[in-house]
């Protein structure tokens, strides 16, 4: 268990760097023009995670989101105990990825980000995004298991420009972005809509995923 605790802590850290860091990389280098910070903080994140994936999957099942350790759990291919475990994991790694950036980039530890993602439409980007990651990931592992960093990667890559969120998908990661005020970062008042319809994605998921990948 510590072993796997490790690996998702290792995980959701240097995801969290490579999403914010990228971000403050990205805007720094891109002279105010905000798709190119885009286009380069969704490369850098989607090719993070195909590294991370596939070296923490043996170890941990590489899930870096309360998400996706909810929805093993309520299939029941989890303990609710490791899922917890995981989750508190995931929220203070995110959280000490954020913080890496920061000194990285020679930025102050602590930020609150002023960066609103509110209203109907942003709610319903961040359900696509989240029950899309979980049809990647449940898909991925029935058809094609050594495919899935690759097809993980890919689709957080295509979602940050399909959806109007820029493909959060993930609770810790949105709470740990509010501690950033850089390209990444999201305001605390936006949160309650973000991580209400993550997680009411997640239920659609566990009502249907097993259902369609059933096993024949």
């Amino acid at each position: 268990m510590t072993r796997r605790l490790v690996a998702e802590f290792l995980g959701t850290a240097l995801l969290l760097a490579a999403v914010v860091g990228s971000g403050i990389m990205a805007e720094r280098l891109a002279a105010g023009n905000t798709a190119i910070a885009l286009l380069a903080n969704a490369l850098a994140t989607g090719a993070a995670l195909v590294v991370l994936i596939a070296i923490f999957a043996p170890l941990s099942g590489a899930h870096f989101n309360p998400c996706v350790s909810l929805y093993v759990a309520l299939t029941g291919d989890m303990g609710w105990r490791t899922a917890g475990l995981y989750a508190l994991t995931q929220f203070v790694a995110a959280i000490l990825g954020v913080w890496l950036a920061h000194v990285m980039f020679g930025l102050p530890l602590l930020q609150v980000s002023p960066h609103l993602r509110d209203g109907p439409a942003q709610a319903l980007a961040e359900g696509v995004a989240t029950f899309g990651l979980l049809l990647t990931i449940a898909g991925a592992t029935h058809f094609s298991p050594a495919g899935t960093p690759m097809l993980v990667g890919l689709y957080i890559t295509a979602a940050y420009w399909f959806t109007a969120s820029t493909s959060f998908a993930n609770p810790a990661v949105t709470v740990a972005r509010v501690l950033t005020d850089s390209f990444a970062g999201i305001a605390p008042q936006s949160i309650p809509g973000f991580i209400a319809a993550q997680l009411l994605a997640t239920l659609v998921a566990v009502r249907l995923l097993p259902w369609l990948f059933a096993k024949t």
